[in-house]
């Protein structure tokens, strides 16, 4: 059952990854002639020509499609058509940076929502709750990039607390970090909420509590761990979308990860370096799915035991 699965899980990630970098091949050529950008300005016609040539943009977009098809089969992206630098390797090398800033709002994510989550879950009602709740709404309300631009103009414009660019020390991560956890956080505390109050109800935590355990061990011991199955799915969805989906905050905060250099590289119309990029992006989300699964079936035995008997 599981090997089964585990093709069918590959044969349907070919067939996204064909698809997408098809679409994706017929998509750039329509943005523009990538030899006008690189004769520059005031160019001759012959000198566009000749630079069409060079790179076979001069033939066919069947035959041009073909070729492209055909050396990333065998693993080659070619080489950026602004520095000459080998495409993947130019993405690879921005890779980390992306990584990084995913990996410090994933645990910011993580440190912040589970315990509100939890709390908020709990049957006691007041008004620190409910201004919580409704911080959380407003939240929800906010795209991550306004908030990045909010915090650019009051704690780097304003109050010149903090760098708004830059990849360097502790300080260049706080804005970044915080404007992906605002756009993140509201989603997960309210999961998490939610399977605490399911969790609260349930017959193990009366069980728990008839044989005299506190409140604060239930909540910890048994209650947060069942809620926490039920975020697992959303948490291994956030990471996805942080590696295919900082393209703008990259962008605002002029951080190198791959979601900078994709637009920067749409905007010189550096064809090859776009494509490493989308497929690097796919093959992340694909891994990031995969080990989403995989801590799934980990901590909840009832999916491997379902699998078996499946199979």
């Amino acid at each position: 059952m599981f090997i089964s699965k585990s093709l069918r899980g590959l044969r349907d990630f070919a067939f996204v990854l064909a698809a997408t970098m098809t679409v994706l091949f017929f998509l750039l050529r329509l943005t523009g002639d990538p030899a006008v950008v690189l004769a520059g300005e005031g160019a001759r016609p012959e000198q566009i020509e000749a630079i069409r040539v060079e790179y076979g943009f001069d033939r066919s977009l069947i035959v041009q499609y073909g070729s492209v098809m055909l050396r990333l089969l065998q693993g080659d992206f070619g080489k950026s058509l602004v520095d000459g630098t080998p495409a993947l390797e130019k993405v690879l090398a921005s890779l980390p940076a992306t990584l990084f800033l995913a990996a410090m709002a994933i645990t910011v994510n993580l440190l912040i929502s589970l315990p509100l989550g939890a709390w908020l879950g709990q049957k006691q009602e007041g008004a620190p709750r409910r201004i919580v709740r409704g911080a959380l709404t407003v939240l929800q309300g906010f795209p991550g990039f306004v908030v990045a631009l909010l915090l650019i103009n009051l704690f780097a414009a304003g109050l010149e607390w903090l760098p708004s660019i830059g990849y360097g020390g502790p300080a260049t991560w706080i804005l970044p970090v915080v404007s992906v956890v605002s756009f993140l956080a509201p989603k997960l505390i309210r999961v998490v909420e939610a399977n605490t109050h399911a969790a609260l109800a349930a017959d193990f935590v009366r069980t728990a509590r008839s044989t005299g355990a506190s409140d604060g061990w239930i909540l910890w011991r048994h209650v947060l761990p069942n809620a926490l199955l039920g975020a697992v799915a959303l948490i291994g969805a956030e990471l996805a979308f942080m590696l295919t989906g900082l393209v703008v905050i990259e962008t605002i905060f002029a951080w190198p990860g791959i979601g900078w250099l994709l637009v920067q590289s749409t905007l010189n119309l550096d064809f090859n370096v776009v494509q490493a990029v989308v497929f690097v992006m796919v093959v992340s989300v694909f891994v990031s799915n995969a080990v989403t699964e995989a801590v799934q079936a980990l901590l909840d035995p009832r999916i491997r035991v379902g699998g078996r008997a499946a199979s």
